[in-house]
């Protein structure tokens, strides 16, 4: 019997219904989804691809590689949970990790899941995501979630658009860049909407539907919506600071992001990124599934959003972190997970 196989034959057959398997326990939302099932009495285990990283929780989280090109493996990695917590993906192609990639792998994490006898999955997907979208980011999304839809498992699909947070990217580097520029760039009118939700209330809807048994498709939206110039506004004033708005054509706010990604060694925006804001697709309908402001989060604190710029290159796809880069960024990143 090898290493993986004797720590979870270790947790015992008959604590299935409290075991959870979460992809990316220390990333940024997972984080928070992982106390909150600590604190109600769950086992966790997680899937990462740097099993070698920092563990803020200890001995209460037990790591796991990925172990995708070895099924067998990966499922008894699951076998004895009863519920798969999936954030897995990625949010740009980069190297091997490209969108196609993606969908297969988690194809092969639900294939384990039904192996391993887990009941339920608790699925991450994203607001708007179309089997005929041009986007392959919106398109591969839907494709899982008809892979979720077809598995035979319980589930829960929870569908976010902006995730706010101390440790988040879009609106941090939105803060950077106002605290470090005197002119913003708007891409078209910016009008297109945005529904942030707060990155708790994520994580309390992912934990809330872990305990749950019907299957449900949730987006999952805050209860404030801001046009994308009134959200710059937003942070501006509440960072009190003046910064001159520039309307410009998309492909031209996209080379100035290209620039800006060279220059912080990171890629800022993407073409996909870009085109799924500007269709309105960060803003569906329906009722309010978050509680927190982005208003009232931004006031209470403005002092630390935008100090340091958040990359996602370095958060992701650095092999090592140090010390003083996790005090900085609050917590321990994990893989592509969110």
């Amino acid at each position: 019997m090898d290493r993986d196989k004797e720590q979870v034959t270790a947790e015992g057959e008959n604590s299935s219904n409290k075991t959870v398997v979460i992809t990316g326990a220390f990333s940024y939302t997972g984080k928070y989804a992982t106390r909150i099932l600590l604190d109600r009495g769950y086992r966790i285990r997680t899937l990462t691809y740097h099993p070698e990283r920092e563990n803020p929780f200890g001995d209460k989280v037990q790591v796991f590689p990925y172990n995708f090109d070895n099924l067998e493996r990966l499922t008894e990695t699951l076998r004895g949970a009863s519920v798969l917590i999936n954030t897995y993906w990625v949010r740009f192609p980069r190297g091997r990790a490209t969108f196609e990639v993606a969908v297969q792998n988690t194809r092969t994490l639900i294939s384990a899941a039904k192996s391993a006898g887990v009941s339920r999955i608790v699925h991450v997907s994203i607001a708007n995501p179309s089997l005929e979208s041009n986007l392959g980011y919106y398109r591969g999304k839907a494709q899982l979630e008809k892979e979720v839809f077809e598995s035979g498992l319980s589930y829960s699909i929870l569908r976010p658009t902006v995730i706010f947070g101390l440790e988040d990217i879009l609106i941090n580097n939105i803060a950077w860049f106002v605290r470090h520029f005197p002119a913003f760039a708007i891409p078209g009118d910016g009008r297109y909407r945005v529904r942030p939700i707060y990155v708790e209330d994520m994580a309390r809807l992912i934990t809330n539907a872990v305990e749950q048994r019907e299957n449900a498709v949730l987006n999952a939206v805050g209860p404030e919506m801001y046009t994308f110039e009134k959200l710059v506004n937003l942070i501006a004033e509440q960072l009190r600071r003046r910064v001159r708005l520039v309307h410009v054509p998309m492909p031209l706010a996209y080379l100035a992001t290209r620039v800006a990604g060279w220059l912080v060694g990171d890629v800022v925006l993407t073409w996909e990124e870009y085109k799924g804001l500007m269709d309105d697709l960060l803003a569906p309908a329906g009722p309010s599934t978050g509680e927190t402001r982005l208003s009232e989060w931004l006031a209470a604190n403005r002092e630390q959003v935008g100090r340091r710029y958040a990359s996602e290159v370095a958060r992701h796809y650095a092999r090592t972190t140090s010390a003083s880069e996790r005090e900085t960024r609050g917590y321990a990143s994990a893989a592509v997970d969110r």
